[in-house]
This record gives structure tokens, sequence and C-alpha cells, in this order.
């Protein structure tokens, strides 16, 4: 799947992540309009084409574990950021009862 209107959607639906919460690639998926879509959330991350304004570091896996794989720097850097953001990260998993961002999926 390349970069066009899906990776379009999925960097919208981050873009609206807000500071201090984090979603998951499924979540991100459904928000984007198909909850089949983890996968290509995780691809449209990895060539996030401006990190600035589109917080990628914002999106966990299911379990609220960070990605070893983060594109922009590893694990450790988005543990940084999300902290900078006020989200813990206690061996690297962020709380989800506490810190998901609670957007309604139409």
């Amino acid at each position: 799947m390349g970069s066009g209107p899906v990776f379009e959607k999925i960097y919208e639906v981050v873009r609206q992540i807000p500071r201090g919460k984090v979603a998951t690639y499924g979540q991100v998926a459904a928000l984007a309009g198909n909850r089949r879509w983890s996968r290509t959330v995780g691809w449209a991350l990895h060539v996030n084409p401006d990190p600035e304004n589109i917080p990628c570091y914002r999106v966990v896996d299911r379990t609220g574990h960070v990605s070893e794989a983060f594109a922009f720097g590893g694990g450790n850097r988005q543990i940084l950021l999300l902290e900078a953001d006020g989200i813990p990260c206690r061996d690297g998993t962020v709380d989800l009862s506490v810190y998901q961002w609670k957007k309604e999926i139409l």
C-alpha cells in the first residue's frame, strides 16, 4: 500500500491526538476508516513525512507498549517524547486506562 489518500487519513487522525494522550494502532485505523488498517498505520508512521506536526510517537500498540522500531530514534526516543508530554512509560508501557485518547469512532 502506497502513501496516497489512506496515509493522509491516518496522518489526519494522528494530528488530532492531544498532548498527554496516546492512541493505539487499531484505534487510529478505525478512526481513519478501516479497523483492518493497523499494520498500514504502522507503515504510514514509519515514513511520517512531518514528525514535527504528525506526532507519531503518540501511537502505541494495543497493550500500551512503545515501538522498538520507532522510526525517529527507537523505543527509547519514543519514551522520552511521551514523558515530555506528561505520559509516564513504566517499562516501555503506557497505562491505557489513564492515557488513552477517548475519541468516538463513527
